[in-house]
């Protein structure tokens, strides 16, 4: 299938790891151009690299923290320097710690509101002049499968991203007269250290190893196991793409059948 990704300018947000990276390596086998981000410019630099190796093409790359306003403004400049547009955004943040009600605090809540929902915000707001002038464009949110049924010690994450969802749906009913198209990813649990981490947390918390918590999460799961984040790609990569011409306000669950909850 041709996506018709060729003459396109995709920014990925917190793509120096994890399914951001995954995100920007599919893009980049379809021929666009990519831009991707993160805050150590070191392992953002190693990334580029890594991916011009398995994806046979090169990504630009710039320093961002995504909590910045004024990095978020610096980031789309660089972005669109090349083809004077960006037309494809993909909204991705790391997840904020993991915890209950009671373990934290204002500053943590207001943290977690610039990283996982505020973010997405600014970068929206940065990209929608240029894709309103081009009258094309696309924008897909990452969020977690939690918008469907929340997940337990993730209180801070199940909140904010409830948020995006609000967010996705409002702006693809605005944005569609213009040609623009909002969409959600809800991912379950893929093989990334963000997933290592929760079940090393898990497996502290309950006294168990982390192959036994692993494997608990595997028997949940029909597909038997934990996503690979290239699946994650590809799926990003068809909501970003001409291909996509008429799903708009979705919020799509990708999890390997995990969810048992009817939408």
């Amino acid at each position: 299938m041709d996506f018709g990704l060729a003459d396109k300018t995709v920014l990925v947000l917190a793509s120096s790891s994890g399914l951001g990276r995954a995100v920007a390596g599919e893009f980049l086998k379809e021929g666009a151009s990519v831009v991707i981000t993160g805050r150590d410019a070191d392992r953002l630099a190693a990334t580029s690299a890594e991916l011009e190796r398995v994806a046979g093409r090169r990504p630009r790359h710039l320093p961002c923290d995504i909590t910045k306003p004024e990095d978020i403004a610096r980031l789309v400049a660089f972005a669109s320097e090349e083809s004077g547009s960006v037309d494809v955004l993909v909204n991705n943040a790391g997840g904020p710690p993991a915890g209950t009600f009671d373990d934290f605090d204002d500053k943590s809540w207001i943290a977690a509101f610039e990283l996982t929902l505020l973010s997405y915000v600014r970068a929206i707001r940065e990209v929608l002049p240029l894709m309103k002038k081009k009258g094309w464009g696309r924008i897909v949110n990452s969020t977690s499968s939690s918008v469907r049924e929340v997940l337990e010690n993730l209180i801070l994450s199940n909140t904010f991203r409830l948020g995006v969802i609000g967010l996705t749906k409002t702006l693809a009913s605005e944005l569609a007269p213009r040609g623009i198209l909002v969409n959600a990813i809800g991912p379950g649990r893929f093989d990334t250290e963000r997933i290592r981490q929760l079940d090393l947390a898990l497996a502290k918390r309950k006294g168990l190893t982390f192959e036994e918590v692993s494997a608990e999460s595997f028997s949940r799961i029909p597909l038997g196991r934990y996503g690979d984040p290239a699946e994650y790609g590809k799926l990003a990569v068809f909501l970003g793409s001409e291909a996509n011409t008429y799903i708009t306000g979705q919020t799509i669950i990708s999890d390997g059948g995990m969810l048992r909850a009817v939408p």
